[in-house]
């Protein structure tokens, strides 16, 4: 009983001590001794002694946090993990209801700095918030002599963010910062926060800040309300790195797979110019694979780019494949053109031939020798005949292959410029909207 009565004694004397300094802040203001510039520190220590109550004369009064913040910079990207991490200057004010002085009796001084840890500090949630904050903290708040207080604060936010990664390089990026607390409204417009973002964040890193938009509005909590700020950060990536290191080379192993069809295909391995070129092709992809983002989401229609023209790059290996076939159909014994093409002239004709005329004098008896001789220019006769027909299937099966060569190529090149127009298309609409 006694032991009870002892608590109950202790807790009624820190009440009391503290309606005493609650009620000394009430009806006193800050007082400054003569000699001294700004309010003493004895008359503070009662105000840090309350630092755990929120700093109103009348709890029925809220206390209003104005929060404003700039988007100093774009620290990382992270397409895989969903992650953006971005640092900014984070401003915080609010009314002090037991700071107040009169500049008057305190040697003119209107604003003086404080520990933020001696002082009541609002509770600011960012809700889309994944990691800690390591950023340096910043100490100290400023306070004028009416009891209102600014801190600047740094704050390193690793945010989850939805990020759409179909149009990179030429992608744009809305990721959404939500603060909230009990009581909270913007210190400044949200124009004001983009332009002064913008001064930051224009010439530096990769990405570029477009706008910034929010609102305010409640969350309901069962029976508790939050005041939450939506901001809207939306920004661009620069696409020139990726331009020059990515699309530049690719078109111009493209091109060079176009030209190799100038290559004459009868004197000329063009196959093995084109595997090598296929080769060199995949090594680059090797390389800038770590350029291109990756998410379980989707595919950046960069790698859809990429594959596609490999893709193109085997069929233009595969046309080489039929043209050397064709050309080199006549060696297979001695096979006949079709009927649907009729052999004419062409480059590929290497041979002359020449047809023997055997003229033996009517009347006269034949000779063993002479007759020995008519046996071998009708050999000789029938081999030429030989060549000649080969010679003119060489011929129509070359024509055969340069009339496909000719067709297929201007197919092929149909096919690569529908292509390229698509995907110019596609990018400048992104560009154009962005």
């Amino acid at each position: 009983m006694k032991c009870r009565e002892l608590h109950f004694v202790r807790f009624s004397f820190v009440l009391l001590c503290f309606l005493y300094k609650v009620l000394s802040l009430c009806y006193c203001k800050l007082t400054c001794k003569e000699g001294h510039s700004g309010p003493t520190y004895e008359s503070m220590q009662a105000v840090f002694d309350l630092q755990p109550f929120r700093p109103a004369v009348n709890l029925s009064n809220p206390t209003i946090t104005n929060i404003s913040f700039t988007l100093y910079a774009v620290l990382g990207v992270n397409e895989k993990t969903q992650i953006l991490t971005t640092f900014l200057w984070l401003r915080l004010y609010w009314q002090h209801e037991f700071l107040v002085w009169q500049p008057d009796e305190c040697d003119g001084v209107t604003r003086i700095s404080l520990p933020v840890r001696q002082l009541w500090s609002p509770d600011i949630i960012v809700y889309e918030f994944v990691d800690d904050d390591v950023s340096q903290a910043c100490p100290y708040v400023y306070v004028n002599h009416t009891g209102h207080i600014r801190w600047d604060r740094m704050l390193r936010l690793v945010s989850a963010c939805n990020l759409e990664i179909f149009s990179f390089p030429f992608d744009v990026q809305n990721c959404t910062f939500t603060f909230g607390s009990y009581m909270v409204s913007p210190a400044l417009t949200f124009e004001e926060m983009s332009g002064n973002s913008k001064r930051y964040l224009e010439a530096s890193g990769e990405w570029e800040l477009v706008d910034i938009l929010g609102e305010t509005s409640i969350l309901q909590f069962g029976i508790d309300e939050w005041d939450i700020i939506t901001f809207w950060v939306v920004i661009k990536r620069r696409p020139v790195l990726y331009v020059v290191n990515l699309l530049i080379p690719s078109s111009f192993l493209m091109l060079i797979d176009i030209l190799s069809f100038y290559l004459p295909p009868h004197s000329v391995d063009r196959a093995s110019f084109k595997m090598t070129l296929i080769l060199g092709y995949t090594v680059f992809l090797l390389i800038m694979n770590d350029l291109l983002p990756s998410t379980a989401n989707g595919t950046p229609i960069i790698g859809i780019y990429f594959s596609v023209c490999l893709a193109l790059m085997v069929i233009s290996l595969l046309e080489t494949v039929i043209i050397t076939n064709v050309l080199h159909h006549s060696t297979m014994k001695y096979q006949e053109v079709p009927n649907w093409f009729e052999g004419s002239n062409s480059r590929c004709n290497r041979f002359l031939v020449i047809s023997p005329i055997t003229i033996l004098l009517p009347g006269i008896a034949a000779l063993p020798e002479l007759q020995q001789i008519c046996q071998y220019l009708g050999d000789l006769r029938a081999h030429l005949t030989s060549l000649q027909k080969e010679s003119e299937l060489q011929g129509q099966w070359c024509h055969i292959g340069y009339v496909l060569d000719f067709l297929l190529f201007r197919i092929y090149l149909l096919l690569i410029s529908c292509y390229a127009l698509v995907i110019i298309s596609m990018w400048c609409v992104w560009i154009s909207q962005s």
